[in-house]
């Protein structure tokens, strides 16, 4: 078994200002997102380049940032909110969903392609392969901060945290060492953040139908994020869920799984309808 590495959460301060690896890893996500998507723009011909890639990371940004810390609070903190309604600005301790960023970009994606000229899915099929990478450092981010980890675990990479610091990964105790857990962040970070990435930017390097591209884009981050649930420990106020089985997150990404799968029939299906009558 390995020991949690001593990380301090903030990684420099400057005066009154702490500026927090949480926040960092965001911004290292999308920086590193806006030079793929300059890069890729010149690949396929997207016109209106460099500045029409600026706008569309601004809007993706706040979309990523506002969605996901309103769907966290509303799908996992509501009770938290209800005591203290600042909490929905505290965006340093942690607490960002998915599914909230998910939809927040989607309606930035259709709010700028309205004012762009854009269709939907050509923007949702040009981002989809950037996104991993978001998601690639919000995992390093949770890994540093300690929080949504697996459950306890007898694999050689299992990882003791201390519980003073981490008290949730060690029901409350307040002193001594964690046992073994899975480090789950990690295993998202590596397969809905690295592998999706390889994925979706191999499968989209060849010209394919419109939709194609963020139906896999869905249909592998969803089978991804269920399969980790199974040793991702649930939220505490939150438990499980449907059957006493499901976990929220499994919830709320089986609905993406089915979209996806939809998408990518109608694409390949439309591809195959046009062909026929040319």
């Amino acid at each position: 078994m390995l020991s949690y590495p001593d990380i301090d959460p903030v990684l420099f301060s400057i005066g009154p200002l702490s500026v927090h690896w949480y926040g960092f890893m965001y911004l290292a996500g999308f920086v590193l997102s806006w030079a793929l998507m300059r890069m890729r723009a010149e690949r396929i011909g997207l016109k209106d380049t460099p500045q029409r890639i600026d706008d569309l990371l601004f809007y993706g940004a706040l979309g990523v940032i506002l969605g996901g810390r309103v769907g966290y609070v509303l799908f996992y903190g509501m009770e938290r909110l209800l005591d203290d309604p600042l909490y929905l600005l505290r965006i340093w301790d942690g607490g960002m969903s998915f599914h909230g960023g998910l939809l927040g970009v989607l309606l930035a994606m259709w709010l700028f392609g309205r004012s762009a000229g854009y269709r939907f899915f050509e923007l949702t099929d040009f981002i989809a392969p950037m996104v991993p990478l978001g998601l690639f450092a919000g995992r390093i981010g949770n890994f540093i901060n300690g929080e949504l980890w697996g459950k306890a675990g007898d694999v050689p990479w299992a990882i003791q945290v201390p519980c003073g610091r981490f008290p949730d990964a060690c029901d409350g105790v307040q002193s001594g060492l964690s046992a073994p857990l899975h480090p789950s962040q990690l295993y998202e970070a590596g397969l809905e953040g690295l592998l999706l990435f390889l994925i979706l930017w191999l499968y989209s390097s060849r010209p394919r139908p419109i939709m194609a591209v963020s139906g896999l884009f869905l249909l592998g981050y969803g089978v991804f994020r269920f399969a980790v649930e199974f040793v991702r420990t649930p939220d505490a106020h939150l438990g499980y869920l449907a059957f006493d089985w499901f976990t929220m997150g499994q919830l709320l990404t089986l609905p993406m799984v089915i979209a996806g799968a939809i998408l990518i029939t109608m694409a390949y299906a439309r591809q195959s309808r046009d062909a026929q009558i040319s």
